[in-house]
């Protein structure tokens, strides 16, 4: 309230103050009696005399904020030929005449009837002009003139933000710069003492300090510990006035956060640690972890871990774990329990960051006893080796051994162990193995050019806990035997030219054949090419050995004639090198073949050689031309006939078991008089050797042995019906069923007649029959029905 009354006081003196400056103003502003000039003639004759403006202007002040009961009068204006009569009206324009300031048209007095306010407009600008009342013409030129807001202490000082916040690293030195802060005051400051501003702290002493020109903050105290405290809150005060009393003051707060330096070292909470891992861990696997405590932080308490020292430092190893700053004990190789139960590291941790600044407080590392006690358990069995290659020969009878695994238990238990194979990697079950020792044995032959490599997988397992089981690869090779003959590499063909008997032979081969062998190649090449021991001495060719596995076929003579023979079967015997050796004889196809003077071949058809050299193109044409027509009339002839006769002997929709050939010839009937001669039962079709089979198409012409046909006269058909028999037993081209066959072919003019005893009840017939007991042991049956009859009449 004292402040109130002061401040209107001193409004008050102030008040008057400027009043009696608007009366001096009002005094100096009016204006100056006319000055005589010269004389100007006017229209009608009148003299105009000229006179000088006796306007003289200075500002008007208006003091701001002027709340008294009546219009503040700002100025006057007078002009010097005003004479007081009232017929000089002044007029005011220009910037808030009329609404903020008026004018008395007739004594010229200037009011402001508004409340001023410096701070939203310093400064007014006017237009003053002196007009005849009646006319309304001006009297003097329109002047301008400036009313200027006077300015007093109303505004407090305002700093920039509500709030400030800094960092300052801690245990900086006193007068270490934290921060600026700066206020600004809305008033003059060309004007007194209004806006002249001096800084002070309020709060954070007597931590920090604030320069009272500048507005900068400094730390007072040294050694300031972010551990100890982090944060400070400051209060700063802005005083207009120049800081003296009656001066306007607005505050700002400061957060001021102390950052943090690396001046703490890590240290262990405790001197030693206990950890332990079974023996059944595998590498890596996590044992324990320690942690040095380090108060920095960020990059200043970053803490890094290592084994320095510890008969463990070779089975275990440390990491950090930089999100929780620990150390990470971890198992680096195995460890076994039966050799030695507990181990000692020694682990130190260190700072990863140093500030130079605070080496003195070092050092910044610590270190700890970490003891691992090694805890038993129950582990499966391993074999001595990691894996066993065993060789076996192929073709080796069941049963052979191929080789031995070995597996322990290494408990202290020492449990027994039982072996088996993996059946996933033996599916067709080659090998079985002793379950008690171990010992892999064949179940049968193998061979080794199905496979040559055999894997396999072996169990072992304690007998006691099946489920503590090891596994080991087995690589079973097969060794190679020498079980395979040589045979030709590929498909080979001779060609030979037709030559006469008086050219020379030509020293190149007619063909060059090389041979493959399944076997290893110590049981194949080097191979040997030769003929036949029966035919080593071969007049028309001969082979020679090029000792590069290869073999050339050479003509011992000229003059082969496809005449004579178009083509030659030559037996070539190749053997191996293996022990014992192994030889296949492989036959050589060597055909005659014309060719034209300079050896190439034109034809190798059998039928060539007998066209006449002579005959011109179109006689050959119209030759070959006639041999086609006659063998398309032949082929359409034999398949009309084969058509219409054929489904009366092969039914090729039905699958015929018992095919019945018949031969349409029933001989002479009583025109053939040699009843007994076995030739009447041959067909004359099969006198040569081998009957066709009409149920089967054979692949190669079957030549029968020689020595079984029996002649064709002979009367025994006993034999002859044998013979049959085994030429049909042992025919290649026989199907796999049963084959009746009816030699229905009986001769010309058979005496017998028919030998069929269907109609024998209702013919009468006087022939004697005794003869069928000379037809053998098959015939027995019929000699005993038809012989026996006449014997019986006889003797009745």
């Amino acid at each position: 309230m004292k402040e109130n009354y002061c401040l209107q006081a001193a409004l008050v003196c102030l008040s008057m103050l400027y009043h009696s400056q608007a009366l001096a103003l009002e005094r100096r502003t009016h204006l100056r009696p006319p000055f005589h000039g010269h004389h100007e003639k006017g229209k009608e004759g009148q003299v105009l005399q000229r006179s000088k403006r006796g306007w003289v202007w200075n500002q008007f002040f208006v003091i701001e904020e002027y709340t008294g009961p009546d219009p503040v009068l700002v100025g006057r204006l007078h002009s010097d030929i005003d004479s007081g009569d009232g017929n000089i009206k002044y007029i005011l324009s220009g910037e808030g005449a009329g609404t903020i300031f008026v004018i008395d048209d007739k004594s010229g007095n200037i009011h402001a009837t508004k409340t001023l306010d410096r701070e939203e407009r310093a400064q007014y600008t006017l237009m003053a002009q002196a007009v005849d009342r009646d006319t309304n013409r001006p009297l003097e030129p329109p002047s301008e003139f400036i009313v200027k807001v006077q300015d007093i202490n109303d505004n407090p000082p305002e700093f920039l933000h509500e709030t400030y916040h800094a960092n300052v690293p801690e245990r900086s030195n006193v007068g270490t710069s934290v921060i600026q802060v700066t206020a600004s005051d809305a008033d003059d400051p060309t004007y007194g003492n209004s806006a002249k501003l001096v800084y002070s702290i309020l709060e954070g002493q007597p931590y920090f300090s604030v320069e009272a020109q500048t507005g900068i903050i400094r730390t007072a105290l040294p050694n300031m510990d972010r551990e100890a405290k982090e944060e400070y809150h400051v209060v700063i005060q802005a005083k207009d006035m120049g800081g003296h009393m009656g001066g306007l003051s607005g505050t700002t707060k400061v957060t001021i956060t102390l950052t943090d330096v690396n001046d703490n070292p890590p240290k262990f909470p405790q001197s030693v640690y206990q950890m332990s891992i079974s023996e059944a861990a595998v590498p890596g696997e996590e044992v324990g972890r320690v942690k040095a405590k380090d108060p920095d932080i960020g990059e200043n308490g970053l803490v890094t871990y290592n084994i320095v020292d510890g008969d463990g430092a070779e089975l275990f190893e440390i990491t950090t774990d930089y999100e929780t700053q620990e150390g990470v004990v971890k198992l680096k190789k195995p460890v076994d329990f039966e050799t030695k139960r507990a181990y000692s590291l020694k682990v130190e941790a260190a700072n990863v960051h140093i500030d130079p600044k605070f080496i003195s407080n070092g050092p910044f590392k610590d270190t700890v006893t970490v003891k691992i006690a090694v805890e038993d358990a129950d582990e499966p069995p391993m074999f001595l080796a990691p894996s066993y290659i065993h060789e076996v020969q192929e073709n080796a009878a069941a049963g052979t051994v191929v080789g031995r695994v070995h597996a322990k238990d290494p408990d202290a238990a020492n449990s027994p162990i039982r072996y088996s194979i993996d059946r996933h990697t033996d599916l067709d079950r080659f090998f079985t193995i002793n379950p008690e020792d171990g010992f892999i044995k064949t179940t049968k032959p193998l061979d080794r050019e199905e496979t040559a490599w055999l894997n396999i997988s072996v169990f072992a397992a304690e007998i006691h806990n099946r489920h503590q089981e090891a596994k080991v690869p087995v690589a079973i090779r097969i060794l190679d035997v020498n079980d395979n003959a040589p045979k030709f590499a590929d498909h080979y063909e001779g060609f030979i030219c037709e030559s006469d008997q008086t050219k020379p032979l030509s020293n190149q081969p007619i063909v060059t054949v090389s041979a493959d062998d399944q076997d290893d190649t110590a049981n194949g090449p080097r191979f040997i090419f030769s003929l036949p021991p029966e035919i080593i001495h071969n007049p028309n060719f001969t082979v020679r050995d090029n000792r590069d596995n290869t073999a050339g076929v050479y003509a011992r003579r000229g003059g082969f004639s496809r005449q004579k023979q178009d083509f030659y079967l030559l037996p070539i015997v190749i053997s191996d090198g293996g022990i014992p050796p192994m030889s296949s004889t492989n036959t050589l196809t060597i055909k005659v073949c014309g060719c034209d003077v300079n050896g190439a071949l034109l034809s190798c058809n059998a039928e060539a050689y007998i066209l006449n050299a002579g005959l011109s193109t179109g006689a050959l044409i119209a030759i070959l031309a006639c041999i086609v027509i006659l063998l398309v009339i032949v082929v359409l002839f034999v398949t009309l006939r084969r058509q219409k006769k054929e489904p009366l002997i092969v039914f090729e929709e039905e699958d015929v078991r018992e095919n019945i050939i018949t031969y349409d010839d029933e001989g002479g009937g009583e025109e053939d008089t040699e009843a007994f001669d076995i030739a009447t039962l041959q067909n004359p079709d099969g006198i040569n050797g081998f009957i066709p089979r009409k149920d089967i198409k054979p692949e190669y012409q079957y030549m029968p042995r020689p020595g079984l046909r029996p002649a064709p006269n002979s009367v025994d058909v006993d034999d002859f019906i044998n013979t049959r028999i085994q030429e049909a037993d042992n025919d290649p081209t026989a199907p796999p069923y049963d084959s009746i066959q009816i030699y229905g072919y009986e001769g010309r003019g058979s005496v017998a007649g028919s030998l069929s005893s269907l109609e024998s009840a209702t013919t009468d017939s006087d022939l004697d029959y005794d003869y069928l007991q000379n037809w053998g042991p098959r015939f027995k049956k019929l000699a005993d029905l038809y012989g026996s009859k006449d014997t019986f009449d006889d003797d009745s």
